[in-house]
């Protein structure tokens, strides 16, 4: 990578991620610190004389970026696609540049598929049913993908790779997107949002989570789906109005959803929180029912999606302390 020797200091560092960190800086000359807690206002001082961080889902205020500035660090990368924790117009205040993290497409798409599999086969009232030794049939009966029309909401990296598995099923595949793939077309057919919504028996969120697209699912919007549609969400919690779908669930108009997202997730994941109450009543109720299944942001969680992550968020604070391009900035 050159002879200047750059330095990089890594918050929330896991175990699972620690090897990939060693091998790629000792293999390129990178100086690494580190630490398994995450940025805040008393651990920034950690970071001061590196002029990049590496962080995870932290939520960036603009108190955070004033710190961070003042530690002297210059560049921000989070170990993520989404980098929506980040408060952007506060960033470029202080004068903080951001990158994200992509990762293998394949690891969301394989979890999607496998959510549109659980949701339609009613896996969860059957794991339930399982766990209190009820082996009868009575509301285990699924559906066949082949049989449903799905919806694609977002034809980017991971939509794409969605909709490519997907075709093996043989479902009817429609795909919304603001910017329409050539690659796409030939598997799907573009339509608008509302056609979507209204036409799809399966919908499938992978959109970003920006102002415009926040409450994608709201009451309108699910008073315009099927009765009965599933809705799968490995995307943002934001694209979801959860009182809302509640509401429609408690009604029957949603027959299922699996959402490895949800709003207000930031204080939950990743952490241990056994023991204690959870301070999110709407998880809590989500998971009461048997229809519908979350996981907690895992659809990323496989080894070759960490090692990108690790290994691309590196790439972008060597790419920035060297001058050199880096497709990995977010353009403020």
């Amino acid at each position: 990578m050159g002879s200047t020797k750059p330095r990089v200091f890594a918050y929330s560092m896991r175990s699972d991620e620690a090897g990939f960190f060693a091998s790629f800086c000792s293999e390129n000359g990178i100086e690494l610190g580190s630490a398994e807690v995450a940025p805040s206002l008393d651990t920034i001082p950690l970071a001061a004389g590196y002029p990049c961080v590496s962080i995870i889902t932290t939520i960036v205020d603009p108190a955070m970026a004033r710190a961070f500035r003042d530690a002297g660090v210059g560049f921000i990368s989070t170990r993520t696609i989404g980098y929506d924790h980040i408060d952007l117009a506060a960033a470029k205040a202080v004068g903080l540049r951001v990158g994200n993290a992509p990762y293998s497409p394949d690891s969301v798409a394989d979890y999607t598929i496998m959510l549109m599999l659980m949701a339609t086969r009613r896996m969860k009232a059957i794991l339930r049913k399982k766990a209190a030794q009820d082996f009868s049939l009575a509301g285990s009966q699924g559906l066949e993908l082949h049989n449903l029309v799905v919806g694609i909401a977002g034809t980017g990296r991971i939509g794409r790779k969605i909709i490519k598995k997907l075709s093996g099923f043989g479902c009817e595949i429609l795909a919304h997107d603001l910017y329409p793939s050539d690659e796409v077309r030939g598997l799907a057919r573009y339509v608008s949002w509302e056609e979507l919504v209204r036409s799809s028996d399966l919908i499938s969120l992978h959109m970003p989570a920006t102002e415009a697209n926040y409450h994608l699912v709201n009451r309108s919007s699910l008073a315009a789906m099927k009765d009965g549609v599933f809705i799968i969400n490995t995307a943002r919690g934001s694209l979801v109005d959860t009182a809302a779908f509640i509401e429609a669930v408690e009604s029957g108009k949603v027959g299922g959803a699996c959402f490895d997202v949800i709003e207000d997730e930031a204080e939950l994941y990743y952490n241990d929180l056994r023991g204690a109450p959870l301070k999110n009543r709407d998880l809590a109720l989500l998971d009461a029912y048997p229809n519908v299944l979350v996981t907690p942001h895992t659809a990323f969680y496989t080894d070759q999606a960490v090692r990108d992550m690790v290994e691309n968020s590196l790439r972008s604070c060597v790419a920035f302390q060297r001058g050199e391009e880096n497709p990995w900035e977010v353009k403020l």
